[in-house]
């Protein structure tokens, strides 16, 4: 009966473990029974997070954030192998704020998807809840981490674009 119990635990460690395969052209992050594909050209930065592997786009925002379980140096052993650039400690950690109920500075909706979130990580099914919330927070521009049973923001600074003259338009003729 214990052995029974023991491989029922094993199996659904391994199944709710993240799998990661890097190649020179993409990653893709397998959980459960689905899986996220990144091309090279999303990926700007592969960082370990506490316990969490992120990947960070060119502009800062997260395109990914998953809880991992396998080596730290295998991970990144694995991305310096195929040229993405690793980084053992998130650039943007300072950049989080505590979200606290009413938080200013935060777009429409996204307080109200933080405290959806909040509600949704207490319950022990509420996961896939939390995991969508956070989606919708992404779209808008809102990254979220967590620590501690808290939630922390921030909204990655968009870059801005060189201005280049504009030529006048001149008017179609028929």
């Amino acid at each position: 009966m214990g052995a029974l119990v023991g491989l029922v635990v094993g199996f659904v460690a391994v199944h709710e473990s993240l799998a990661v395969s890097v190649s020179s052209s993409r990653v893709v992050l397998g959980v459960r029974d689905s899986s996220q594909e990144f091309g090279r050209d999303e990926i700007a930065l592969a960082v370990r997070d506490g316990k969490q592997l992120v990947l960070l786009g060119a502009d800062g925002m997260e395109i990914a954030r998953e809880e991992c379980g396998l080596s730290w140096q295998r991970v990144a052993d694995a991305f310096a192998e195929h040229g993405y650039r690793w980084a053992d400690e998130d650039p943007h950690r300072e950049e989080f704020r505590r979200w606290v109920p009413g938080m200013p500075g935060l777009p429409e909706g996204a307080d109200a998807l933080l405290r959806a979130r909040a509600t949704a990580r207490d319950k022990d099914e509420g996961a896939d809840d939390a995991r969508e919330l956070r989606g919708e927070l992404l779209r808008l521009g809102v990254v979220v981490r967590d620590e501690k049973r808290r939630q922390y923001w921030r909204m990655p600074q968009t870059p801005q674009m060189p201005q280049t003259p504009q030529t006048p338009r001149t008017p179609q003729q028929s």
